[in-house]
């Protein structure tokens, strides 16, 4: 869901690309109506696995999983830069829970995208005057 929210609510400074420790492989379902009910596009969304391509190419890392993530990818080529690149979201996975506890993760989702681009956008005036 994340990903979407950030696909509309801050294309302008997120290029989001999602990712999971263990992907189902597939949108749960409700993660689809939740989605389409809130008017989000399904398009280029699927659940798959975190790659060391994509830990390269990120420039930040939001980390949703409620497990600590830093040792991963700890030795070669695509080690993590520095801590800072990581930011962890304390956000429940809403799988296996009804339809009222998919919106109340969403709307917590809008609100954290929302925050970051907010930041993001000021770090980008402060940095391009």
């Amino acid at each position: 869901m994340a990903e979407a929210i950030a696909r509309r609510e801050a294309a302008d400074v997120i290029e989001p690309c999602s990712a999971g420790l263990y992907p189902l492989g597939y949108l749960p379902e409700l993660t689809v109506e939740t989605l389409e009910i809130n008017n989000y596009s399904l398009e280029g969304l699927s659940s798959k696995c975190i790659s060391r391509e994509a830990v390269q190419q990120a420039d930040l890392i939001v980390n949703l999983s409620g497990t600590p993530i830093e040792h991963l990818f700890s030795s070669g080529p695509s080690r993590l830069r520095d801590a800072q690149q990581i930011e962890n979201w304390d956000v429940p996975d809403p799988y296996g829970e009804d339809p009222t506890t998919y919106q109340r993760i969403l709307e917590e989702l809008q609100q954290r995208v929302q925050g970051l681009a907010n930041r993001l956008r000021k770090e980008h005036r402060s940095a391009h005057p």
